[in-house]
C-alpha cells in the first residue's frame, strides 16, 4: 500500500516563524528552534515506510533551497496554496493523492516530541477509520490523516483556537465519516510551552538527545542576582568578569543600603535594585524583579569559571537546583580541606552554601518560599528546605573561586573558625535563637 507523509511548514525565517515565542526568544532564536523541530521530525519520518513530502509557505526558489538544506534533497517539495489554513491543507492532500497514494497523513511542525511510532500508529488507525487525528493538549491537532481528500475535515473559518478539533470532528460525524486517533502530544507555541518541555526533558533521555532538547536547554533564560553591601573594594574588579556575560543573561545588583562608594562605582549599564539589608531579603527582591527561568545567586567576592552560563544550563538539563564547586586561591592545607568538605557536602549531605553560587529553577524557588529572611543561615535553610522536599542537587564541573576574607591568618585560627562554623550550624539545627547565632558569627568574622 502506497503511503505518504506531508510535513506542513513555514520556512524558518527570523521574524516570520514562531513569533509567539517573542520577545522572550529573539527572532533568530525562534527560527533556530523551528529548524530543530524540522530536523527532529525529519529523523522520525525517515524511520517510517512511507514517502515524504514537504509542503511549505513560500514559493521563492531560494527559500525552497533553504528547506532542502535542512530536510534533505531526496523528498518532494511543493508550496502551500489557498487563502486560509484549511484550504491549504486540503489542497496538499489533493496534490499527494493525485500522485496515486492510498493513505496520507499531514503533520505540523510544532510537536517535536512526535515519534515514528505515533506516525505508524496513525496509519494503522486508517485501516478501520476514514480519518485519523493526533490531538494536542490545547484542544487542537498536530496530525490529520485520510485515505482520500475530504473537504469536510477542513471547513472551519478559523484555526488556532481551543475548539478546532472538537468542531472538526462534529462536522465529520455529521457527514458520516468515522474518526480515530493516535497519541496525544504537546505542541510548543509559547514560552510557557517551552518551559514545560524542559521539565519533561529532565525525565526523558530521548528529549535531551534531540536537536530541540539540546537547543532548548542551551537558550534557557538565566538571571544573575547579586546582593551587595559596602563592596567598593571589590565591585570594580567583580564587574570585569561580568562584561562577557552582558547581553547573554539578565544581571541584577541588589543593594542593601551601602554607605560607601559601591553604588557610584557600578556601571550604568547594569540594573541596580534596592532593598532592606540582609542577603535573604536582597536575593528575594532580585528574584521577584527578575525574568529568567533559572535564578543564579552570586556573591560579589566570587570569581566565576569560564563559560558559567553553559555550565549552569548543562546541570539544569537534569536538575531543578544546583551549584558550582568551590575553591580558594590560598594554598593553606586547611583551606584545601575546607574546599574538599564543602564540595563533598553537596554530594553527600545535599547542602550547598551561597558562596558556591546557588542556581535554581524559578518555579521551584518560589514554590519553596524563597530564601528565609533571617540575619544569617538563609542559604543553609534554603538547602535544608530543598533537601526536605527531596530535590536532587546538581553540581557544575567547574569551580567558583571565593574570597577567604572571613578566615583569619594562621593555620590554627583557621581550624578554630571551621570548627566554630560547624558548631553554629549545629546550633541552628537544634533550634537556637537566630539572633544569638548571628551575634556569634559577627564575633568570629
Amino acid at each position: 500500500m502506497r503511503r505518504a507523509i506531508i510535513i506542513f511548514t513555514r520556512v524558518p525565517i527570523p521574524g516570520i516563524t514562531k513569533t509567539r515565542m517573542m520577545p522572550q526568544l529573539s527572532p533568530q532564536q525562534c527560527a533556530n528552534l523551528h529548524i530543530c523541530f524540522l530536523k527532529d521530525m525529519n529523523k522520525e519520518c525517515e524511520k517510517c515506510r512511507a514517502n515524504f513530502f514537504v509542503c511549505y509557505t513560500a514559493e521563492e526558489d531560494k527559500q525552497k533551497r533553504y528547506l532542502k538544506e535542512i530536510m534533505g534533497k531526496q523528498k518532494g517539495y511543493f508550496p502551500q496554496q489557498g487563502e486560509h489554513l484549511g484550504e491549504r491543507m486540503y489542497r496538499a492532500f489533493k496534490e499527494v493523492f493525485a500522485m496515486g497514494y492510498e493513505e496520507c497523513i499531514l503533520i505540523g511542525t510544532d510537536v517535536p516530541e512526535l515519534r515514528s511510532g505515533d506516525l505508524m500508529r496513525a496509519f494503522e488507525v486508517l485501516k478501520t477509520k476514514d480519518v485519523v487525528f493526533g490531538k494536542t493538549h490545547d484542544g487542537g491537532y498536530y496530525l490529520v490523516g485520510m485515505k482520500k481528500a475530504r473537504r469536510e475535515a477542513f471547513g472551519l473559518d478559523q484555526y488556532g483556537h481551543g475548539a478546532v478539533l472538537e468542531e472538526t470532528i462534529k462536522a465529520l460525524s455529521q457527514s458520516g465519516i468515522t474518526v480515530g486517533y493516535t497519541k496525544k502530544l504537546w505542541d510548543l507555541d509559547t514560552p510557557s510551552d517551552l518551559k514545560e518541555y524542559r521539565k519533561r526533558m529532565r525525565v526523558r533521555k530521548e528529549l535531551k538527545q534531540s536537536e530541540t532538547g539540546r537547543y532548548a536547554a542551551g537558550i534557557t533564560p538565566i538571571s544573575i542576582i547579586i546582593p551587595i553591601y559596602n563592596e567598593e573594594k571589590r565591585i570594580v574588579m567583580f564587574q570585569e568578569q561580568l562584561k562577557e556575560l552582558q547581553g547573554k543573561c539578565e544581571i541584577l545588583f541588589v543593594d542593601g543600603g551601602s554607605t560607601d562608594r559601591t553604588l557610584e562605582l557600578i556601571d550604568p549599564g547594569y540594573t541596580v535594585l534596592h532593598s532592606e539589608k540582609g542577603r535573604g531579603r536582597q536575593m528575594n527582591a532580585g528574584a521577584k524583579a527578575s525574568c529568567g527561568d533559572i535564578l543564579f545567586f552570586l556573591h560579589c567576592d566570587s570569581e566565576l569559571p569560564p563559560k558559567p552560563l553553559a555550565e549552569i544550563r548543562r546541570v539544569m538539563r537534569d536538575h531543578r537546583a544546583g551549584c558550582f564547586g568551590i575553591a580558594f586561591h590560598s594554598h593553606n592545607f586547611f583551606m584545601f580541606t575546607c574546599r574538599v568538605i564543602s564540595n563533598h557536602r553537596v554530594k553527600d549531605r545535599k547542602v550547598m552554601f551561597g558562596d558556591q553560587g546557588i542556581f535554581v529553577d524559578r518555579e521551584l524557588f518560589f514554590e519553596v518560599g524563597m530564601f528565609p529572611e533571617i540575619p544569617i543561615m538563609e542559604d543553609y535553610q534554603f538547602s535544608l528546605t530543598l533537601k526536605e522536599k527531596r530535590v536532587k542537587l546538581g553540581m557544575a564541573g567547574r569551580r567558583i573561586y571565593t574570597s577567604d576574607r572571613r578566615f583569619p591568618k594562621g593555620t590554627v585560627p583557621k581550624l578554630k573558625l571551621m570548627w566554630k562554623m560547624n558548631r553554629l550550624r549545629k546550633m541552628y539545627r537544634d533550634g537556637a535563637s537566630i539572633e544569638r547565632i548571628s551575634d556569634m558569627y559577627r564575633d568570629i568574622r
